[in-house]
């Protein structure tokens, strides 16, 4: 008698045994990111940002020079050293995943091209 298409028992065993493995492995991955500490500087290194590796501020460092700067500049320099900090963030995550799933395409919010 058919199966009407669906898997033998060992291959859902299979399935599920590797779900669960990917499971575990996405908690372990989620701690990780937790506790990196990723350093995003601005071009001239006048400001520095900290974020976790899933994008939590960690800490701001700013150079007493650019102190001694106008307002408008010592927010261009932070804002470059944090859009710095988050593209390395998000990238390390995005690696991370990949290397997690073995490069399947899940199409995560925020972690594809071009979003």
């Amino acid at each position: 008698m058919a199966a009407f298409g669906l898997p033998n028992f060992g291959q859902l065993t299979e399935a599920f045994r590797k779900a669960q493995q990917i499971q575990q492995d996405a908690q372990k991955l989620q701690e990780e990111l937790e506790a990196m500490e990723i350093k995003g500087s601005s071009e001239d290194g006048l400001a520095s940002i900290w974020l976790s590796g899933n994008q939590q501020p960690l800490k701001v460092e700013l150079d007493p020079s650019l102190l001694q700067k106008n307002k408008e500049i010592i927010e261009e320099k932070t804002l470059e050293a944090l859009q710095n900090a988050y593209n390395l963030s998000t990238t390390t995550m995005k690696d991370r995943m990949e290397e997690l799933t073995g490069g399947l395409n899940l199409n995560l919010p925020g972690l594809s091209d071009g979003e």
